[in-house]
């Protein structure tokens, strides 16, 4: 079994684990088995994953079989697991836990497609279905504190190996503490303000439009005002929530439009960059209503997508400061004068 152990003087816990063997590759821990020259996630293949834990299928076919068009399965990596309980304990001075969740693979198309931004506008509309249905599933066990999505586009083994586009889906029984972070210093603003921060961040920008990539009727993408990253873009719901999985599924193709749009004015900008791309919803508040007393007010779910085509420097790493260039002005100037 794994286990969560705490840094007692930052807070940030940490997996440690000695089943992952040195040099597992990202695709072994998908597939589980040697795949071979064949994509594990193309249509076809499914026996190449773990069976399926959600799938989009329209024409009622069967899991684990052809005709799917969104396509969920476990990650087999030991990292996590949903047996057992938390079982919090000391070692001393140090906090630790077993390692309870879960890691999943969201299959973005059954077609052999590399990155995300190629795909048809309805195809996003589809993989953010999957993202919003397995949130809501995941969230009715208790044991877990946190879900979040995530993307990596670029240079990853399993990228290199087999570019076929696919997100992640993780569920933990802790908050990490950069989603904490984001957590405490929304409630503190709204402490101080009455106001949800993120909603006072969208009036600056679409007053000033200086920093505005893209927007529509329900969604805005910009440049933030204190990016950390060249080129990096938020893209927020205008209408608050704090939830994203509680979003109407009827509106999520104005979402699909700016993100794909996004993804496009990236590409073609920057010749199709590395990216992290992170989904951030509210906390599972399920037995912990109590923690989060003002949540459904001073929080607000949201995308960021952060180029990765300059890593941090040691001096970044070691004093959390920033440097970025270009300037989020100029950088949502470039982006904006892309043809999409």
């Amino acid at each position: 079994m794994s286990t969560l152990r705490r840094d007692p003087i930052v807070g940030r816990w940490v997996v440690n684990s000695n089943d992952l063997k040195p040099g597992s590759s990202t695709l072994e821990i998908l597939s589980g088995k040697d795949s071979g020259k064949k994509c594990p996630m193309c249509e076809g293949n499914e026996d190449q994953t773990p069976p399926e834990v959600y799938a989009l299928r329209p024409n009622g076919s069967s899991p684990n079989t052809p005709g799917w068009e969104v396509r969920v399965v476990p990650n087999n990596t030991p990292a996590m697991t949903l047996d057992g309980d938390v079982n919090r304990r000391a070692e001393l001075m140090y906090d630790m836990m077993d390692s309870i969740g879960t890691h999943e693979i969201v299959i973005g198309s059954p077609k052999h497609v590399g990155n995300m931004a190629d795909l048809p506008e309805d195809q996003f509309t589809k993989i953010l279905q999957a993202y919003r249905q397995r949130i809501l599933t995941l969230k009715e066990d208790q044991r877990l504190r946190s879900v979040f999505v995530y993307k990596t586009h670029g240079k990853t083994p399993l990228q290199n190996t087999y570019p076929h586009t696919h997100s992640h889906i993780v569920a933990m029984s802790m908050t990490p503490k950069s989603i904490k972070e984001q957590y405490f210093g929304s409630r503190g603003y709204f402490k101080y303000k009455e106001r949800c921060v993120y909603c006072d961040i969208i009036s600056h920008e679409l007053e000033l439009e200086k920093r505005m990539v893209a927007q529509n009727e329900k969604f805005i993408a910009f440049t933030p005002f204190s990016s950390k990253f060249p080129y990096e873009i938020w893209i927020l719901p205008t209408d608050h929530l704090c939830d994203f999985e509680r979003y109407q599924v009827k509106d999520l193709p104005y979402l699909s439009s700016v993100l794909k749009g996004t993804l496009m004015r990236l590409k073609k900008l920057l010749d199709d960059p590395p990216y992290n791309f992170a989904l951030f919803t509210g906390p599972n508040r399920k037995g912990r209503e109590n923690v989060w007393k003002t949540i459904e007010q001073d929080y607000h779910w949201h995308i960021e997508i952060t180029p990765t085509f300059r890593l941090p420097t040691g001096f970044e790493w070691a004093t959390g400061f920033y440097i970025n260039d270009p300037t989020p002005e100029l950088a949502a100037e470039r982006l904006r004068s892309v043809k999409v």
